[in-house]
């Protein structure tokens, strides 16, 4: 539990009861091969193969699913460079909301397109010169709708925690955890369900060595916000934790790592070879850093799959 966020592990396991028979609960896969090459039993988190191609769908229907029937049809916006976009599309259609998605112009064009094809209106914007969440903001205030923001919600938190929970119960005692981290709602659900579950277990948030904003933030002790990072990790382009998940990495996680672009694009590598899974960069943030430092019995989530093919076979050819 954690007092200074408002959002506990009750509330993780309220969500896992909400999004049953609508989230895939994905597998938990071993390699012989990446286990060597860590030195350690690695247990990797599928989220690669949820519905919508990542975790976010988690966060996004608990927190849809409990909109009032009002909000509900005063629609939604949302702002995403993608995995949070579809995943809120996807959450709308199947509960007949009406969403409208702020997405940056050079979102990658597969998780552009499947946005639409789940029926969202998308507006798009620059990420290097405009405010997504200003944007989102306005066009909320303009329609009367809810604004469900990526990361800093605690219904969204308390749904990116459920991908842990599965994973310390499918996969037994664990000694540490790696997740990427972003705007910090996964590493915050996930460090719920850890000391809940496996309070003995490190739990550590990776980021893009380019964009440190989180482990600044804990080294400071407040919130640090940086310029957009430059970084193949386009799911974790963000400049700030957000005000609900930055007291919950600072007292639940046991540190912030990172990772750069060349060991992202090794770990997507090894994972086709050797796993045969298909990963987008951001998703093999924690693997990353777990291939240096992992020791013991160690979970891994594979936050999402959402790459396009020709984006993903220049990186692994590079």
């Amino acid at each position: 539990m954690s007092p200074s966020a408002g959002v506990t592990y009750a509330d993780v396991q309220d969500a896992a009861q909400r999004i049953a028979g609508v989230v895939h609960r994905t597998p938990v896969v071993t390699s012989r091969r990446l286990d060597a090459r860590a030195g350690a039993r690695l247990f990797l988190k599928c989220e690669n193969l949820q519905r919508a191609g990542a975790f976010k769908i988690r966060g996004a229907y608990n927190a849809l699913a409990q909109l009032s029937p009002q909000q509900q049809r005063a629609g939604v916006v949302a702002f995403s460079s993608g995995n949070h976009a579809q995943a809120v599309a996807l959450a709308a259609s199947l509960l007949g909301i009406r969403a409208t998605i702020v997405m940056p112009h050079d979102s990658p064009a597969s998780k552009l397109a499947a946005t639409k094809e789940y029926g969202a209106e998308v507006v798009g914007y620059d990420r290097f010169t405009q405010d997504r969440a200003a944007i989102a903001d306005a066009l909320a205030q303009e329609r009367g709708s809810v604004l469900i923001p990526p990361f800093d919600h605690p219904s969204v938190i308390a749904g990116q925690g459920t991908a842990v929970k599965e994973l310390l119960e499918d996969a037994g005692g664990l000694d540490a955890v790696f997740v990427p981290l972003g705007g910090g709602g996964l590493l915050s659900g996930s460090a719920l369900s850890v000391r809940a579950l496996a309070p003995e277990a490190k739990i550590y948030g990776v980021e893009p060595e380019a964009g440190d904003d989180g482990r600044q933030s804990l080294q400071a002790g407040e919130i640090v916000t940086i310029p957009t990072p430059e970084t193949i990790a386009d799911g974790a382009q963000t400049t700030a934790l957000g005000r609900h998940t930055f007291p919950l990495i600072r007292d639940l996680a046991d540190g912030v790592l990172t990772a750069s672009d060349t060991e992202l694009a090794d770990a997507m590598r090894l994972l086709a070879v050797n796993a045969k899974l298909v990963v987008e960069p951001t998703g093999v943030l924690g693997l990353a850093a777990a291939l240096r430092l992992a020791e013991g019995r160690v979970g891994v989530v594979l936050s999402g799959g959402n790459v396009d093919l020709d984006r993903y076979a220049r990186l692994l050819s590079d």
